[in-house]
């Protein structure tokens, strides 16, 4: 068995396409349309995870509940110094700014997508 993607609401897909496509350097493999929705797919570069966007005709005004059991998406980076520029030149702000995890080194940090899905970023430390 396989892990193919993960599916989540998005209430303006234009904001959506551009945060995980720049931010987060997505590509947009294909998207779909269906009777009530257009679905949106993205891979990363390495095209190990993929993330579907699903944009409603009928999307509520206050966008979607993300509720209680959903926690985060975690991406790799090489360096949140380097990704932390990246961000803010792009206009975006940290949830939670870099901060050492394990006293060793790695650090992580998180921000959130349009709609509020919350986003960690891990720096890895190469032994």
């Amino acid at each position: 068995m396989k892990f193919l993607h993960t599916m989540i609401r998005v209430k303006d897909i234009e904001k959506s396409l551009k945060f995980y496509t720049e931010v987060l350097d997505m590509e947009l493999d294909h998207q779909k349309r269906l009777e009530d929705c257009t679905l949106y797919f993205l891979n990363d570069k390495e095209k190990t995870c993929q993330i579907e966007l699903t944009y409603n005709d009928e999307t509520p005004e206050e966008g979607y509940n993300i509720g209680s059991g959903f926690g985060h998406f975690a991406f790799a980076v090489e360096s949140l110094e380097k990704f932390s520029k990246k961000l803010s030149d792009l206009g975006y702000e940290y949830l939670y700014a870099p901060f050492d995890l394990n006293g060793k080194g790695s650090k992580i940090a998180f921000i959130q997508d349009p709609d509020g899905y919350e986003i960690e970023l891990i720096e890895k430390v190469v032994w």
